[in-house]
């Protein structure tokens, strides 16, 4: 496609586990807060919160309720939305992430693979396929968290030849572990780039685990935006919401 440049909101929001009508408002102060953007990036299932098993209940369908509300805020604000929510397929409950045009029209959705299982009880299903899509903007990859962490995952989105790889993250520490477990997060943001070959958009949580064996770690924030080559381009703030507006080149 030619060198191109972007606009893209790095929205890390506040999430309280369950609250989704709480974190649906927070998205659209984050929307407006970001003026006129042609994406804006979202967290990790913020919606009901990342391995909380009350979603097994509260949980809809990709397309459903919560699905509809999101395509509705991309068509108001007239951008492509990426956001990271819970998805209940049958008795399958996914840590899914959606991307979905200015029209309202879903481009792409992703199910979680690496799921860190040991986490919640019962476990988000794993998903299967690493996909990209070709949109206005380039063509567009997604991927969730720990997804980043397997050589294999980031070699098949390499393999999709993405122009810009975008990943909803819940990087999580015990409190007393920030401000430098951002240091991780930066680097793996990094190194997923150059893995892949291609700008990545890294929005992180900001709060608190409330369920399971990771009860009370902290989500840190410090989202990161790299290039191609693995430059960091930009940080959110350090454990408090934030959105960035940074503009990124695709390769």
């Amino acid at each position: 496609m030619g060198d191109r440049v972007i606009k893209v909101a790095v929205s890390q929001i506040f999430c309280i586990d369950g609250d989704k009508e709480g974190n649906f408002v927070r998205i659209e102060h984050a929307l407006d807060r970001a003026g006129r953007v042609d994406l804006a990036c979202f967290p990790e299932t913020c919606l009901l919160g990342w391995v909380n098993p009350d979603a097994h209940r509260l949980a809809d369908p990709i397309p459903g309720d919560s699905a509809d509300r999101l395509s509705e805020l991309a068509k108001r604000y007239d951008a492509m939305l990426c956001v990271g929510l819970a998805e209940k397929d049958g008795e399958r409950l996914y840590d899914s992430a959606v991307l979905i045009g200015p029209d309202g029209r879903i481009l792409l959705k992703h199910r979680k693979m690496n799921i860190l299982s040991h986490l919640m009880n019962p476990p988000y299903t794993p998903g299967d396929r690493i996909e990209a899509v070709d949109t206005d903007l380039g063509r567009i990859g997604l991927l969730i968290c720990a997804d980043t962490f397997k050589d294999e995952i980031l070699a098949g989105m390499r393999d999709k030849s993405p122009d810009l790889l975008v990943v909803p993250y819940g990087w999580a520490a015990p409190k007393e572990n920030w401000p430098q477990h951002g240091e991780s997060l930066r680097r793996t943001v990094s190194r997923a780039a150059l893995s892949v070959g291609a700008p990545v958009i890294g929005t992180d949580l900001v709060g608190m685990i409330t369920h399971g064996p990771w009860t009370g770690y902290i989500y840190g924030g410090q989202s990161v935006v790299a290039d191609s080559k693995g430059e960091i381009l930009a940080v959110g703030a350090d454990r408090d919401s934030d959105v960035i507006v940074v503009e990124v080149e695709l390769k």
